[in-house]
């Protein structure tokens, strides 16, 4: 495995805040959602209201996309990532405090959220199975590929 890809994909993951997830509704339409997220190594954490749409297609199909990037007007200097990967919405407590202190250590606002707001939250865990790395520094159209 390359770990230099590996480290740039570290460095993407610390160096941004927001992903977009897609997921597959029941209908099979696609659907595409601006989230924040937190990392332990490259597995993901996001949380989310109970009832938003993106739970319940996760629920549905655990197969996702995410894209991590960033608005860059020089192409020779666009660097980012996308996955394919398997989201799941988590249920034991011990991963939902794991996915919990993630997000408090990047976003110190979750670690202050009430029992109250918790209730109707929920943590999506996303663990990537293929690793897309863009790295136009290297080359226009530069793609690093890694299955996991």
């Amino acid at each position: 495995m390359n770990t230099d890809v590996l480290q740039l994909a570290q460095a993407l993951l610390e160096q941004h805040r927001v992903l977009t997830l897609a997921t597959l509704r029941p209908d099979g339409w696609p659907q595409a959602t601006t989230l924040a997220f937190a990392h332990d190594g490259l597995t993901l954490y996001a949380t989310t209201h109970a009832t938003a749409q993106k739970v319940g297609n996760i629920r549905h199909d655990r197969r996702v996309s995410v894209t991590v990037d960033h608005d860059e007007p020089d192409l020779s200097r666009l660097q980012g990532l996308s996955m394919a990967a398997h989201a799941e919405v988590l249920t034991s407590p011990a991963r939902i405090e794991h996915g919990y202190a993630c997000l408090a250590h990047r976003f110190p606002w979750v670690g202050g959220m009430t029992a109250e707001v918790r209730e109707h939250m929920v943590v999506i865990e996303i663990r990537p199975r293929v690793l897309s790395v863009i790295d136009y520094t290297r080359g226009f159209g530069h793609t690093d590929l890694i299955e996991l």
